[in-house]
């Protein structure tokens, strides 16, 4: 993936998929989704990775869907294009069972898919001047895979007026309705931005793992059942050797 639409990398513990596509604005194609969804099976895979973080090159994060290969599937017959479509639905499926945490890294613009992107991530990180936003409307399209999402993170009726008022709002505004979940200045961003990915890869995996399992499992759950899984990560979690080593080690400097 060293020169693909999808660059790979891996420093102390964070692994960094940039999308590539820097001359598109970043658009989403068929390539680049699956080189995405590649990268993230290879950072699961990978037994020094702790954070994945998704960027994206150039001035934008990502713009979107490729049009012009929309265009192209438009008279796809309908059982195709449910198939062509769930290529990105799978995407966000594997986003959301990933173990690891996955970081949105926001600067520029991020719209319509590339907002959709971002908002399928655990956390989503903002540089101060960035722009996100659903547009599709405008094109009598619909962010339809997202909504699953949307509405968990936004609630039904500020999800229903950003994707149906197609409008874009600046990081403030995201920020403020809970679409991203910090933002940056532009002084110090990308020190910011390391150290937030540090202290997430400095935590113990085992921990992160569990708390990102159990977080997302409840949504099928009722509530004695969600207790119910709660109380077996609990027992999961505190026979793990890093809880072990953790309270010893708290104990310890209690003790004096």
């Amino acid at each position: 993936m060293a020169d693909g639409v999808v660059l790979y990398g891996r420093v102390e513990g964070v692994v960094t998929l940039t999308l590539n596509r820097p001359e598109k604005r970043n658009a989403m194609n068929g390539e680049l989704v699956e080189e995405l969804t590649e990268g993230l099976a290879r950072a699961r895979d990978d037994d020094d990775a702790r954070v994945v973080a998704l960027r994206g090159a150039g001035k934008d994060f990502c713009s979107g869907a490729d049009l012009a290969e929309l265009e192209k599937i438009a008279d796809m017959g309908r059982e195709e294009s449910i198939a062509d479509a769930m290529r990105m639905g799978e995407l966000f499926v594997a986003m959301r069972e990933h173990p690891l945490p996955i970081v949105a890294v926001v600067t520029g613009r991020a719209l319509a898919g590339g907002c959709g992107l971002a908002t399928a991530c655990d956390l989503v990180v903002a540089h101060e001047e960035a722009q996100m936003g659903y547009p599709e409307v405008h094109l009598g399209f619909v962010p339809a895979m997202v909504m699953a999402i949307l509405r968990r993170k936004l609630g039904e009726s500020r999800a229903f007026d950003l994707v149906t008022g197609g409008h874009r709002i600046d990081a403030a505004e995201a920020h403020r309705i809970g679409l991203v979940n910090r933002l940056l200045p532009d002084q110090g961003f990308e020190d910011a931005v390391a150290e937030l990915l540090s202290g997430l890869a400095s935590k113990p995996a085992s921990a992160l793992r569990l708390t990102k399992g159990l977080l997302y499992d409840l949504d099928d759950l009722g509530f004695e059942e969600g207790i119910r899984r709660g109380a077996e990560v609990n027992a999961e979690a505190r026979r793990s050797p890093e809880c072990r080593e953790g309270v010893r080690r708290f104990l310890e400097r209690a003790r004096g």
